[in-house]
């Protein structure tokens, strides 16, 4: 069984910067790819950013795009999310994830393809 606990988050005035990480412990080696999505009242969860674990691949939903980074620590089992030029729309919860599907199967941003999943985050953005 793997864990994911997340950490950081908080509350920033719009334009401003947080980073969210999340750690995973034990990693097996056959976790393929890990990843942020966010989910906001009302709405559905989302794919916010994905990394694979092995060769360094990414992929980011359009509206995260040029303004979120995601990180990977091999060594520390961490995987990182550094969020800059935050919007009141990203206000939401976070939610690591880790999933077993090699990175090549695509639909990384897709919640239903993890397995495991970490009890998530608060980022408030306000305006």
């Amino acid at each position: 069984q793997v864990q994911l606990v997340e950490s950081g988050g908080g509350s920033v005035p719009a334009g401003g910067s947080l980073s969210v990480s999340c750690a995973a412990s034990p990693v097996p080696s056959s976790i393929t790819t890990m990843a942020w999505f966010r989910q906001a009242p009302g709405k559905e969860r989302e794919g916010v950013a994905a990394i694979s674990t092995g060769g360094g691949g990414t992929k980011y939903a359009d509206s995260v795009q040029g303004r979120f980074t995601i990180s990977h620590d091999n060594a520390k089992n961490t995987v990182s999310l550094q969020m800059n030029s935050l919007k009141p729309e990203d206000t939401a919860m976070y939610y690591c994830a880790a999933r077993w599907a090699p990175w090549f199967t695509g639909r990384q941003l897709v919640f239903e393809t993890y397995e495991y999943w970490g009890q998530g985050t608060q980022v408030n953005v306000s305006s």
